[in-house]
């Protein structure tokens, strides 16, 4: 992969974690923060067609482990902007997976 490549790789999920957060924030709430999900979906909607351009130009098996890299994202996300508690064990399966990510990765 060329480094433009990861680096839209990396681009696309941060829209898609950023998308999650913006849809959970708009959704915490009664009456619902219209303007929180509307960019949800249209972080959502970058993040889509962005990794659809991916995958017409490079494999699935070199694209998959960035998807890896969503739930650490969320989760951290949702710590810091949300103010989520997060359990010890959830720390450590982040961990887990950021350790699964990466040995994918290098191989």
């Amino acid at each position: 992969m060329t480094a433009i490549a990861i680096f839209l790789a990396c681009l696309s999920q941060f829209f898609l974690v950023i998308g999650q957060l913006m849809l959970r924030r708009g959704m915490r709430v009664t009456p619902v923060r219209v303007g929180s999900v509307a960019a949800g979906i249209g972080l959502l909607t970058v993040w889509f067609f962005l990794w659809l351009g991916l995958l017409a130009d490079w494999d699935l098996s070199r694209l998959f482990p960035f998807e890896g890299l969503n739930p650490v994202l969320v989760v951290v996300g949702a710590w810091l902007f949300l103010k989520e508690r997060v359990p010890l064990s959830g720390w450590i399966g982040i961990g887990l997976i950021s350790l699964g990510v990466a040995l994918v990765t290098s191989s």
